[in-house]
């Protein structure tokens, strides 16, 4: 075997223990996001706190993919498109991480709701919108996965549905709150988790980007217009 080719083996192994990383971690994030969503419907203290203790192994692994991504280009000096494989990574593990912590701020958020008034229906219609983002994120690591630039193009389009079911929410909660004044710290929470979610639609919109990016050399090239209509942004803590 040439040194070259001993070059290349040792960067293609390189890149599936990545990838490898890469997926684990996506893995971890899909079931954040169901398990915040289960925890606050059913009102789940132990889940919700298990949520956040499995943040920190999220967090663990994004830093692990950094270091060894900047290893990887300091050593092997990779090429154009080798490199761009690379950042390409390092960006879908930033946007998982990010996904992640949006899990762990909406589980946070069962703790507070328990001593507040319930809001009809708003448990499973945010578990249905987590629903959604999940399956977004599974069909956009599977496009990165198989270099499929068509299904990475319809998680894309998917965003749109995220957003109408937020903009819903958004709705009904500003229509609750009008009626009786009591449910206004209720809804204030649960709106700050439905943006959560529909934050986390915007970031695996970003990873599904990432995919035609790889494949093509180019980011997709259509201006996606938001569908979250909604005027208002409401700042909660996210302690």
């Amino acid at each position: 075997m040439s040194s070259d080719q001993h070059i290349r083996t040792a960067f293609d192994r390189d890149l599936d223990q990545l990838q490898a990383q890469m997926l684990r971690m996506g893995g971890l994030v899909e079931v954040a996001i169901l398990d915040a969503a289960k925890s606050f419907e059913t009102q789940d203290v132990q889940l919700a706190d298990e949520v956040r203790v499995a943040d920190r192994i999220i967090d663990d692994i994004e830093a692990q993919i950094n270091e060894d991504v900047a290893s990887i280009i300091a050593l092997q000096a990779p090429a154009a498109r080798d490199l761009r494989l690379l950042l390409s990574i390092l960006k879908v593990a930033g946007n998982l991480e990010r996904i992640g912590d949006y899990a762990k701020n909406m589980a946070k958020r069962t703790h507070l709701l328990l001593q507040l008034p319930n809001i009809e229906n708003s448990s499973s219609s945010l578990r249905r919108l987590s629903r959604e983002v999940q399956l977004m994120l599974k069909d956009s690591l599977d496009a990165y996965v198989q270099r499929n630039t068509e299904l990475a193009k319809d998680v894309i389009v998917r965003d749109n549905d995220v957003d109408e079911l937020y903009n819903g929410l958004f709705r009904q909660f500003v229509t609750h709150m009008m009626e009786d004044p009591r449910n206004i710290t209720a809804c204030l929470h649960l709106h700050f988790i439905a943006k959560n979610i529909e934050r986390m639609g915007d970031h695996v919109t970003s990873i599904a980007e990432q995919v035609v990016l790889v494949v093509t050399g180019q980011m997709p090239s259509e201006d996606r217009p938001k569908g979250d209509l909604t005027s208002v942004d409401v700042k909660l803590s996210q302690e």
